[in-house]
Formats: structure tokens, C-alpha cells, sequence
């Protein structure tokens, strides 16, 4: 199994659920981060005057998988989520141990 990580904008957040629904995957976790890459932050006007913040608002993804479907999610999330300009995001992925669901004590893929 595999943890697939994604931080995207976040106004990109309900097509890229509505596209990984259309592939199979039917949860997820989704959190609100800050954080900065390339972009290096954005500034704004406040009272006239630009100031520099630092860190830029994103919303990060926790997508747990079977293996065989870690390329597909990753290529339904470039889809839905780019636009080919700086500051898209970024996937990351790991792998997993274990996942055991609290409800019924399933582990591995059935738990998913």
C-alpha cells in the first residue's frame, strides 16, 4: 500500500474529488496548510502599502492506495490539479505498513 500526499491549491480541492471519484478513490483527508516553494510567498496591499507574507495557502491531500493504483491517482491529481504554472503543488509518495480500520479490525486493502 501507498500514502499519496498531495498539497494543491486550494480552489483546485473539488475537481481534483470529483476526478479521483470518477477513478475509484472514495477517501481522503484533506487539511489546510501554509507553505512556500518556488513561489517564495505572495505580497499584498494593506492600507496602501505592499507588504510580503511569507507562506501561501494550500490544502494538503492524504490519499491512501493498493500499489497497482498509485500511478493512476498520481495522473488524475496532475490532471485535475495543473495548470502548468508555478505554484500547482506537489505529490509525494510513501509507503505503508499497515492500515487497519477501527470499525471493523479489516487490515491492508480491505481497510482502505
Amino acid at each position: 500500500m501507498k500514502m499519496i500526499i498531495a498539497v494543491i491549491k486550494p480552489f483546485k480541492l473539488n475537481d481534483v474529488r470529483k476526478a479521483l471519484n470518477l477513478v475509484g478513490v472514495h477517501g481522503m483527508t484533506v487539511t489546510e496548510v501554509q507553505g512556500y516553494g518556488r513561489q517564495k510567498g505572495n505580497t499584498g496591499m494593506y492600507m496602501g502599502a505592499e507588504f510580503a507574507t511569507t507562506f501561501v495557502n494550500k490544502v494538503k491531500l492524504d490519499i491512501a492506495v493498493d500499489e497497482s493504483k498509485v500511478d493512476l491517482v498520481v495522473d488524475t491529481i496532475l490532471k485535475a490539479a495543473g495548470s502548468g504554472k508555478v505554484g500547482d503543488g506537489k505529490i509525494f509518495v510513501y509507503n505503508v505498513e499497515q492500515v487497519v480500520r477501527i470499525s471493523t479490525n479489516e487490515r491492508g486493502a480491505e481497510a482502505i
